[in-house]
């Protein structure tokens, strides 16, 4: 029996628009990752646990929490600061978003283009911040 090395990344996706969700979470199981999507913050360190992300798109206006306030959770729980984020947004851009003092490892402004989203993904993945 020979096991393969290749393990399938997951991405955790929060983001409260279901057209977004869906065609972020399309691309990436195309590109074959296992994607698992929440359109709010609230459950989401419970679900971290169950799903074990590799890393998180974390979009920043959600219905009932800010994306840069659940960063802060991510990085101050020890079980969850090691988790790369990449933020994305409607509303800001890397120059007006002011992430406070926890910081992404990524950002991306929508609407994005998918190429651009792979390979921010890919680099966050391979251990670059952006």
């Amino acid at each position: 029996m020979t096991t393969s090395n290749k393990r399938y990344k997951k991405v955790l996706v929060i983001e409260d628009n279901h057209a977004i969700l869906d065609v972020i979470t399309l691309i990436l199981q195309s590109e074959a990752y296992k994607v698992s999507g929440l359109s709010k913050g609230g459950h989401m360190m419970e679900h971290i646990q169950a799903f074990e992300p590799d890393m998180m798109i974390l979009d920043i206006m959600l219905p009932d929490a800010d994306g840069r306030e659940l960063l802060e959770q991510l990085r101050t729980n020890e079980a969850t600061a090691h988790i790369p984020v990449l933020m994305i947004s409607a509303k800001y851009t890397d120059k007006t978003i002011q992430h406070g003092a926890y910081k992404p490892n990524g950002f991306l402004a929508k609407p994005f283009d998918i190429d651009e989203l792979l390979d921010k993904i890919e680099g966050i993945l391979a251990g670059k911040t952006y």
